[in-house]
């Protein structure tokens, strides 16, 4: 009877330990007029994350305060799990950092690209998803 007690609690443990974590906490740094914005808060909660909205009135000091470099910007800024977001990067990225972890400072969609999350489009455009040092280097991570 013990052993079966102890399976059920291997079996469990780790399903207890993923609904203890929930979903991933985002805190978002954008102005309070951008409607692209909200549209990318929408995609990540209809992707399963937890998202605090900070409407800031300077979201560059945001982005430098996070470590992001000014050339990557876009018109919002997050973190989450000690990464920096820059931009309109997909959920689907997002969750792969998070699963990666790899020493980084983040991610970062550059500007805002015609068909990103929240930058819907009937003509959209290529895009990258930029993985970014801790040194401020960037490297494609993902192409869209």
């Amino acid at each position: 009877m013990k052993s079966v007690r102890l399976a059920i609690t291997l079996f469990l443990l780790p399903l207890g330990a993923a609904w203890a974590q929930g979903a991933p906490h985002v805190e978002v740094y954008k102005s309070a007029s951008c409607g692209c914005c909200g549209a990318w808060v929408a995609h990540l909660r209809q992707n399963g994350f937890e998202v605090v909205v900070h409407d800031v009135g300077d979201v560059p000091a945001a982005r430098r305060r996070l470590g992001m470099p000014d050339r990557l910007g876009s018109c919002h800024s997050a973190r989450l799990a000690g990464y920096a977001i820059e931009g309109h990067v997909p959920a689907a990225d997002i969750r792969r950092l998070l699963k990666e972890k790899p020493n980084a400072l983040g991610l970062a969609v550059p500007s805002m690209p015609p068909g990103s999350p929240g930058m819907e489009s009937a003509r959209p455009q290529p895009y990258d998803t930029l993985l970014v040092a801790r040194d401020g280097s960037a490297r494609v991570y993902a192409s869209h």
